[in-house]
């Protein structure tokens, strides 16, 4: 089913729109502000994929670029591709990601809780 995206003139907020029939005249109206003087957003082709296809993806060492040589014993590596990996998580949990993993990975390393040497994590003797 195509989804299109609208911005309001007025609040510039943008907004998706469900089309049954492309080729029906419609008349968006901004579910923010109301305001009917909206603009197409060209936006990126968006594939719905099943759960176990996702999955699959994010198995698949040769999918993940240069994370590949990832050194498991070594946080910083670890942290590394966890930033990377992020997005294609965020992908494949949809809303049982937590949005704040950088935070987490950041204040994991910094605690040294990951197995971070002290001058490493920045602690200060």
């Amino acid at each position: 089913m195509p989804i299109y995206e609208y911005r309001c003139l007025s609040c510039r907020k943008v907004s998706e729109f469900l089309l049954l029939n492309a080729s029906s005249p419609f008349s968006p109206v901004c579910p923010r502000c109301g305001g009917a003087e909206m603009e197409r957003v060209l936006s990126r082709v968006r594939v719905r994929l099943s759960e176990e296809t996702r999955m699959e993806r994010l198995a698949d060492p040769h999918r993940w670029g240069g994370l590949a040589d990832v050194d498991e014993n070594d946080p910083a590596s670890m942290a590394r591709m966890m930033r990377q990996m992020g997005p294609h998580l965020q992908e494949a949990m949809g809303e049982g990601y937590p949005g704040e993993l950088d935070q987490i990975i950041e204040e994991t390393m910094e605690s040294g809780e990951m197995g971070v040497p002290d001058e490493a994590a920045g602690d200060e003797d």
